[in-house]
């Protein structure tokens, strides 16, 4: 049937096959152009993640919205008018852009004790640096002393503030978010699938415009502080940004490496090949698949995310390795065959490599199917994507490839044994004359495997996704060592109706000015009056204090905070729950959203804790961090009394990390197994399957050694590189047997098929393999620390794939002789 095929349509009409083909290449071109990237917050998360559901529920209940953090360090005094004046400055500009709401700084905090006053005067006119009139010593000392603004507003050396660029709440948003994911969560019927398509294309529409927006913003904002830093050293941090940001190094890296690439690739082939058409053919072809790929993914509004980023990458290694192929194969069979026609050369070529190529691409859809199975849906993509773009690959290669070839001349053919081989005729005799070091050798790298993998760290540190020379890396490490640290991370703790209510006595004289203040104001009582016990206080005092004690958290801001400035008020003596009461009651609604709050909400009986982790601390573990945080607050609290649960950004990303390392761990084996199954399927011997998957085995665990012997963590950019491995691996295995088999049946002898086998497939294994380990190594000078693991990783993968299959799969099938004793 494949014969027909070449013969019947191909062969006798190759021309117009190729215009048919760049016809349906320039549609999926148009589209290729419409392929987005996401790097929003959405596309790192768990579907289905009650964890999410409770994080967005707390967001819209404490009213907490996103914000850009600008960090200061002025030339001058922090508090000279020069100083004060560009935060004006800064401050003014930023609240001109259009998604700002409100900027919050030094100059715009309540100082409650510069000077100390009475509560009643207090409250009736709370000073600020921003109306003038207030002491700066005083003002530095309350700074500085303040729970609320020390290592939050103002870093310990007084040298550094921050201003909190709060962004305005994209309600539209949330409210088509919302809206999907209803649909998301039921059964739909034919109706409600049409509306969830309609739904969905509307927030994606949505989406796009507003992070284009978003985008526009933070641009705006780098400008204006580019604008002063004459006045002193500024730098720009917060969850946005980082999203943001990292959706730029992956675009700036898919430009400048992608071309650098591509142009490795034509040095090298061209050295390899030293004739120009096994140049342009190769590197068109691929290209070729990339772009009919992409086009298809844009076509069904499938979106690269930060993780499948490498997607094209990963799908060029997987067409060049094809096309390298059919390249040598076909100027072996010419010189072999001189005298035939064109049309007998390349049909020879392609029927011959048709059968390893499709089970290559096959099993390499195998290696992938691990990610199919997480419960991360960009994670679920990127397996569906590179199982779609392999088997592209192979449809363009076999048809293009061909069709090219029958309208050029014959070029010359490559004797096997000529000067392009010698390097894998050494490799044949090395491994032959020395095959149990080989096979001792083996066992050392499984043992350095093993023992690495035992040190393999699963973390997620977005700090350390960037080089320290770049603008972000400063910026994040500012506000993680000097301003209260970097991930956010809450407690929310709920308490029950029936805790024991205990009422204190307040000091007299705190007391006393809140007669009077209460007697002028007219003050009611209402619920909120009674919500402030003693036990409740004191329990919240506690887990802060907790929290605070531990050596990873930052800075802790809660309702004890609050606590805090209240004793300060009261001459550091405690004060009690009725005068904080009327201080939640009549305190500015301006300041009253600053300090209060965000980390109250009478109306659920419920408070929220928050703390930022130090995300640059040396030897952080985020997983056990969280385990212990929840095994100490059981211990701390009364389950009679109250309840807690840990939320934000850390628990969310931490659960999206562990479920990936689960899954993939889980379904290696799985994925171990479906391959064995297709080797025992493809080679129709036991011994061979259990030799090829050894083979296989060795790569991905010396990646697994090297990862964890030297502390490259499991992240959600490397966790993949099980995957990864295994797809760029059981290539060469799959082409080398079987060309092993076809030549151990016309010499009988093992010695001989391996020679045989290194001089005419081991030359392609060993051309595609040097050519993309050179190629991909220049991803290695990329400022993004992920695109600089993917690309050693992937250069250390295809160099123990080819050392794997080069030197010890001919060790195994000598020694085990899996195909019989011929002529032993």
């Amino acid at each position: 049937m494949l014969k027909k095929l070449y013969t019947d349509i191909i062969f006798p009409n190759p021309k117009k096959v190729l215009i048919g083909f760049f016809v349906i290449l320039s549609v999926l071109g148009y589209f290729a152009t419409k392929l987005e990237i996401d790097a929003s917050a959405e596309t790192l998360l768990l579907e289905n993640d009650t964890d999410l559901e409770f994080s967005r529920t707390v967001a819209k209940r404490y009213a907490t919205s996103d914000f850009l953090i600008v960090t200061f360090k002025p030339n001058d005094y922090l508090l000279s008018e020069r100083s004060l004046k560009k935060i004006k400055e800064l401050s003014n500009e930023f609240e001109k852009l259009e998604l700002v709401t409100s900027v919050t700084s030094i100059l715009n905090i309540p100082l409650l004790q510069s000077p100390p006053k009475p509560v009643k005067e207090l409250l009736a006119d709370i000073p600020s640096l921003e109306k003038g009139g207030v002491d700066k010593k005083l003002a530095e000392k309350e700074l500085l002393s303040s729970p609320l603004y020390v290592e939050n507003l103002v870093s310990k050396d007084f040298k550094t503030t921050s201003l909190l660029v709060n962004l305005k709440d994209d309600v539209e948003y949330r409210r088509l978010l919302d809206k999907r994911d209803s649909y998301r969560k039921k059964e739909l019927t034919k109706e409600e699938q049409l509306e969830f398509e309609k739904v969905e294309a509307q927030f994606k529409a949505y989406r796009d415009l507003a992070r284009e927006k978003n985008h526009q913003n933070i641009v705006k904002v780098r400008k204006i502080i580019k604008k002063y830093q004459q006045y002193g050293k500024l730098h720009l941090g917060g969850v946005t940004m980082i999203a943001d940001d990292m959706v730029e190094f992956v675009k700036s890296d898919l430009s400048t490496f992608g071309v650098a690439v591509f142009l490795l690739l034509f040095l090298v082939l061209g050295l390899l090949f030293r004739e120009l058409r096994w140049v342009v053919i190769p590197v068109s072809i691929a290209t070729f698949g990339i772009i009919a790929t992409s086009g298809l993914f844009g076509m069904f509004s499938w979106e690269i995310t930060v993780v499948s980023s490498n997607f094209i990458s990963l799908l060029l290694i997987m067409a060049m390795s094809l096309i390298i192929h059919l390249s040598v194969k076909y100027r072996e069979v010419l010189y072999k065959y001189p005298e035939n026609s064109q049309q007998e050369l390349v049909l020879e070529t392609v029927l011959t490599m048709a059968k390893p190529s499709f089970f290559v691409v096959i099993t390499t859809i195998a290696g992938f199917s691990s990610l199919v199975l997480s419960n991360i849906l960009p994670i679920i993509n990127f397996g569906w994507m590179m199982s779609l773009g392999i088997v592209i690959a192979l449809l363009i290669s076999f048809i293009v490839f061909p069709s090219i070839m029958i309208l050029l001349p014959k070029t010359k053919g490559v004797d096997s044994s000529e000067s392009s081989s010698k390097f894998t005729t050494f490799l044949a005799e090395f491994s032959y004359r020395n095959k149990y070091l080989v096979l001792g050798v083996t066992g050392v790298a499984l043992l350095f495997a093993l023992s690495g993998a035992s040190k393999l760290l699963v973390e997620n540190s977005f700090i350390d996704y960037f080089k320290k020379d770049t603008d972000i890396y400063k910026g994040m490490t500012v506000i993680d060592q000097n301003l209260g640290g970097t991930t956010p991370l809450d407690v929310i703790l709920t308490f029950k109706e029936d805790e024991v209510v205990e009422v204190g006595v307040a000091d007299d004289s705190f007391e006393d000015d809140l007669d009077d203040f209460d007697d002028e104001y007219e003050t009611e009582e209402s619920p909120e009056t009674y919500w402030f016990t003693e036990a409740k206080m004191e329990k919240i005092k506690e887990v802060h204090d907790y929290l605070e004690s531990i050596p990873a958290v930052g800075k802790v801001l809660s309702l004890a905070t609050m606590g805090e400035v209240g004793k300060a008020l009261n001459d550091g003596k405690p004060i009690d729950s009725f005068a904080l009461a009327l201080l939640y009651q009549e305190l500015p609604a301006e300041y009253r959203s600053i300090i209060l709050d965000p980390y109250l909400d009478i109306e659920n009986d419920q408070v929220r804790l928050n703390m930022r982790i130090i995300d640059s601390m040396k030897d952080l573990r985020r997983n056990e961090l969280i385990t212990k945080i929840n095994k100490d607050l059981q211990e701390i609290l009364n389950p009679k009394y109250e309840e807690f649960r840990l939320s934000n950004m850390m628990i969310l990303y931490n659960n999206m990390l562990n479920s990936l390392f689960d899954s993939q761990i889980r379904t290696i084996g799985l994925v171990i197994t479906l391959l064995f199954i297709m080797f025992l399927v493809l080679f129709r011997s036991l011994k061979i399957a259990l030799v090829a998957i050894v083979v296989n085995i060795v790569p991905v665990s010396v990646i697994f050694g090297v990862m964890g012997w030297f502390g490259m963590p499991l992240d959600m950019m490397t966790i993949t590189i099980a995957a990864i491995s295994i797809g760029i691996a059981v290539d060469n295995t799959i082409h080398y047997i079987h060309r092993f088999k076809v030549e151990f049946a016309k010499t009988g002898d093992y010695v001989q098929s391996m020679y045989n086998g290194h001089k005419s497939i081991g030359t392609a294994m060993f051309y595609t393999s040097l050519t993309i380990m050179i190629g991909f190594s220049v991803l290695m000078l990329s400022s993004f620390i992920p695109t600089i693991y993917f690309g050693l990783l992937t250069v250390i993968a295809m160099l123990m794939a080819i050392v794997a299959d080069l030197m010890l799969l001919p060790v195994l099938l000598i020694v085990f002789k899996p195909l019989g004793r011929k002529n032993d």
